[in-house]
């Protein structure tokens, strides 16, 4: 694919560095990719070096969050910030995680340090034969032995040192090859307080690691216990957290799992689709190419066509123009210069040439026209697919087309009214095409500035449906024209009557039946019984012998009435229209 959109690049990396590091996390720092140096555990549990924290960028959590002590996301940095009277804490950004720290009043020499990356770090070094490790008294030179007693790592010259010092010189000596097996040889952890004595004793109430000084001091009437009593109960807690937390650990590697499932489901039907847009435009493309290919060609044997027919036309012209010439100038010739008697020995011979030529009929204009054009709205198929473009050499003739339809000459007001004009070429042949400019006026006779609105449906055979409906009786003319000519039979005029008038008596057979044996009621058909019946009866006087209206005595029963108000009729008759 031409583009790949990443999402959340810079996160997604993060946290992929972070994943990738394998075991080299425990002793390099993510951010100098160096064996740490006094590395320091973070909130989120990443270790970095305390050097590679001092050099981020630290800023005022009060001012961002608006002195919100919530590490949440909600405090935008585009909120107003909160009047408070907090000091403003600082705070740094996790190199791995962007997770916000707040530093303690310390700074970065105040978090915790990470002991157990630094005995890793120590393992690693010894497996390199010690490559990396200086002295823990001189800081300079490479470390040769280790003391198992102060578990410090000395270089030769301060072993030497240490072993002459009395307080020492009982102290086990170790080389750094000898202590490959061990799995911990990092140094004691001493009191950040009392930097001279280890951190041996637990505050319980302070809920963290003291030194004998500090039991004594800042430390005193708390309650402690050696860190070897209490590290089962501490150990337990931190092992029940742990259960708790392993299950959602599991579930988030599943849901991750499912991510990937559905991330490379998503990649594969991202390429079938791609596929199959490719493969449809592919073919789409050959399609169009080869259907312009084929317009091409057709326009080709179009114009060899149309040259061939004025090519043959203009050589008979020029053979006639020759005989025509011919003729004239032997004529003229012989009358200005001949005698007498030439001219009448050669009036025979000359007399029937130039009657001949004068009987021969012949075109003054050519036999085809230029008319050729494309048509791209026109649809056609082409290997399948739905392709447009169309070569028309036809062209609408006016005086060719024809106006056709039941209500061409007869509307009623308030109905609509339809023809149909159907477009043929020079030759009467009718087109095959629409998009004609097809315009129709109507006009009432007595209204002539009133025209009726129009509306001509192109059929797209060459034929258009033209409908109207004309508001009130009377005359109308109407204009059909195309590209400002009228065509054959326009204008012409349209007789509108009035709406079509419905019957208001009964198709019935008989005014005995449809009156219920009534002896006063009329039918419109002049029908008598005997009896005193005034109206009609089947096979009695008068009757027509089919089914008809009582009002006029028509026979047709979708038929429009012809009884008028006007004429003189009998109350009964009246009242028999009613029934």
């Amino acid at each position: 694919m031409s583009e790949n959109r990443k999402p959340l690049p810079g996160f997604v990396n993060k946290l992929q560095d972070a994943s990738a590091s394998g075991s080299s996390g425990k002793t390099h720092c993510p951010s100098c990719l160096r064996l740490f140096k006094v590395p320091r555990l973070l909130p989120c549990l990443h270790t970095v070096c305390t050097s590679c924290l001092e050099r981020l960028d630290p800023f005022s959590v009060v001012d961002i969050r608006g002195g919100d002590s919530d590490t949440s996301s909600e405090g935008s940095i585009f909120q107003e910030p909160k009047s408070c009277s907090l000091k403003p804490q600082i705070g740094i950004l996790c190199p791995v995680c962007d997770a916000q720290v707040d530093l303690p009043l310390g700074g970065v020499k105040a978090l915790t340090v990470d002991h157990l990356a630094m005995n890793d770090v120590m393992l690693e070094s010894l497996h390199g034969e010690g490559q990396g490790l200086v002295c823990d008294l001189c800081s300079d030179r490479e470390v040769e032995k280790r003391c198992q007693t102060c578990k410090a790592n000395l270089c030769h010259f301060c072993c030497q040192a240490h072993r002459r010092q009395k307080k020492t010189t009982d102290h086990t000596m170790v080389d750094l090859k000898d202590l490959k097996g061990y799995s911990r040889v990092g140094k004691p952890i001493l009191c950040p307080s009392h930097p001279a004595e280890e951190l041996r004793l637990f505050c319980e109430l302070c809920d963290r690691p003291v030194c004998r000084d500090c039991v004594v001091g800042e430390h005193r009437e708390h309650p402690y216990d050696f860190t070897s009593n209490v590290i089962h109960k501490h150990g337990d807690s931190v092992r029940e957290l742990l259960r708790d937390t392993q299950p959602h650990v599991e579930a988030l590697e599943d849901a991750l799992a499912q991510i990937k499932s559905s991330n490379n489901a998503l990649q594969e039907r991202v390429e079938a689709v791609a596929a199959d847009v490719r493969t449809f435009s592919e073919g789409y493309i050959r399609a169009i190419e080869e259907h312009r290919d084929k317009l091409l060609r057709q326009l080709d044997d179009i114009r060899v066509q149309k040259e061939n027919s004025l090519q043959l036309q203009k050589a008979q012209l020029e053979q006639l123009l020759a005989d025509m010439r011919t003729g004239v100038e032997f004529t003229e010739h012989l009358l200005t210069s001949g005698s007498d008697l030439e001219i009448l020995v050669t009036k025979g011979v000359v007399v029937e040439r130039l009657r001949k030529l004068n009987k021969v009929e012949y075109s003054a204009r050519p036999g085809v026209n230029h008319k050729i054009c494309f048509s791209p709205q026109e649809k056609a198929r082409c290997q399948g697919y739905e392709v447009y473009g169309a070569i028309n050499t036809q062209e609408v003739d006016p005086a060719q087309c024809v106006l056709q339809g039941e209500d061409l000459h007869r509307a009623r007001e308030k109905q609509t009214a339809s023809f149909t004009l159907v477009c043929k070429d020079a030759t009467g042949e009718s087109m095959s095409r629409g998009g004609d400019n097809v315009r129709v006026e109507v006009v009432p006779k007595n209204k002539k500035d009133s025209p009726i609105r129009t509306v001509v449906q192109d059929n797209k055979d060459g034929s258009y449906r033209v409908s109207y409906t004309p508001k009130e009786p009377g005359v109308y003319t109407v204009w059909v024209g195309i590209r400002e000519q009228q065509v054959q039979g326009s204008p012409f005029n349209v007789t509108v009557r009035r709406k079509h008038r419905p019957h208001p008596g009964v198709f019935h057979c008989c005014t005995f039946c449809s009156s219920g044996g009534q002896k006063t009621a009329r039918c419109a058909c002049g029908g008598t019984m005997p009896g005193g019946y005034l109206g009609c009866g089947h096979g009695h006087k008068g009757h027509p012998g089919r089914p008809h209206w009582s009002c006029c005595g028509k026979f047709i029963e979708k038929s429009e009435c012809s009884y008028s108000t006007g004429q003189s009729a009998p109350r009964s008759l009246l009242r028999t229209v009613a029934l």
